[in-house]
């Protein structure tokens, strides 16, 4: 019995369904005929503007040696100017909206040889299929990756960051670095032209926004001013990190996409969508504040790990050979939490709500954010 109605556009025909398990149970395609399969939603609490849907397929094939089980997960990627999302997009920024966000680069890894080019620690997914549905949407059969859920202690951190500093200078890992900028492309330029500049910047230098009482109770005016003229100096800071040392980066490297396996030390990498070359150290930002965004870490944590993650990372460029100086390190980890996390800290997402206490410890926590950034900057600079 097949009941597979819940995967919509991104379901296959019998037939292709087990040369995909085929395919994921290393079995002649030929040889192998579908007897049953499931699917079913798998829910994730968080916006993701790219993402139409998650699923979870398993089932039983005949395969030569006998019946064997196979497990799937499936992610139907598409261009966010598919997302409801988008609806809060003026027109007149649609293109240069839907350009900043590069959708399709997650199916080009699956495509490639990157699984093999990893630094021992990190491992990926294998793709069984990757299927273009139409010219903005792709389907990535996966394997289904077992983890767990658990703490991130500082020592996890630090294998983390050591980690992706060899994953950032690694010659093999090199090479695919640029393997999405034919088709989108993620560097720091595009989102401060993109976003930070049309969206952002206007909103902070708004009379409005600082008399907003979720924002006045938290963002003093010692803050804003601190944030106005870090906005200013935007174009300084950019031309700085345009000239750091260059490697290849995840793009979203908080611990949601770097999944722990329950019988190893290697962490699974997921989510590729915003892979692409940038300067060193970019990575960082979000391994450090990934869990504070989403509320379950505390800003009061942060000196701590990035304690931690710094010479963490370092140590992993020079296993790779680079000779990077630690104060460049430095500086370009502050520029990026500041660019990307920073000055955006603001809650605008909640401007529209009632100011309740929730919400302004929420908001607290944020001016937190932005004031330990705007510290790394001024310490680094």
């Amino acid at each position: 019995m097949n009941q597979r109605s819940v995967l919509g556009p991104v379901d296959v025909e019998d037939a292709d369904l087990a040369a995909i398990a085929a395919t994921l149970l290393g079995q002649p395609a030929e040889q192998v005929e579908l007897l049953s399969s499931h699917a079913e939603v798998v829910p994730y609490p968080l916006d993701a503007i790219t993402t139409a849907g998650r699923f979870r397929v398993h089932g039983t094939v005949a395969t030569p040696r006998g019946e064997s089980a196979f497990r799937l997960f499936v992610k139907h990627v598409q261009s966010w100017s598919r997302s409801p999302l988008f609806a809060v997009v003026p027109p007149e920024l649609h293109d240069v909206a839907e350009a900043g966000v590069p959708w399709y680069t997650e199916a080009l890894i699956y495509r490639s040889d990157l699984a093999r080019r990893l630094p021992a620690g990190f491992t990926m997914p294998r793709a069984a299929a990757v299927r273009d549905l139409d010219e903005k949407s792709v389907a990535l059969w996966l394997e289904e990756v077992d983890h767990v859920p658990t703490e991130w202690t500082p020592e996890r951190f630090g294998h983390a960051a050591r980690l992706l500093g060899r994953l950032a200078f690694a010659p093999a890992v090199r090479e695919l670095a640029g393997i999405g900028e034919r088709h989108r492309r993620w560097p720091v330029r595009s989102y401060v032209e993109g976003r930070l500049s049309l969206q952002v910047l206007p909103i902070l230098r708004s009379e409005q926004l600082w008399q907003h009482p979720l924002v006045a109770g938290s963002f003093d005016p010692a803050l804003r001013e601190r944030l106005l003229t870090a906005a200013d100096r935007v174009p300084q800071y950019l031309a700085e990190l345009e000239a750091m040392p260059t490697g290849a980066a995840h793009g979203d490297a908080c611990p949601n996409n770097l999944l722990v396996q329950p019988d190893s030390d290697d962490l699974v990498l997921i989510d590729f969508g915003f892979w692409t070359e940038q300067p060193l150290g970019f990575d960082l930002s979000q391994l450090l504040i990934g869990e504070v965004q989403l509320g379950r870490r505390p800003v009061a944590s942060l000196p701590e790990l990035e304690a931690v993650i710094l010479p963490a990372y370092l140590e992993g460029l020079r296993a790779e050979g680079s000779s990077l100086d630690p104060a460049a390190l430095r500086r370009t980890h502050a520029l990026c939490l500041l660019i990307f996390s920073g000055l955006s800290a603001v809650p605008f997402e909640d401007l529209e709500r009632d100011p309740t206490p929730e919400l302004a410890r929420g908001a607290a926590e944020r001016a937190d954010l932005a004031r330990f950034a705007l510290d790394l900057v001024e310490a680094s600079g």
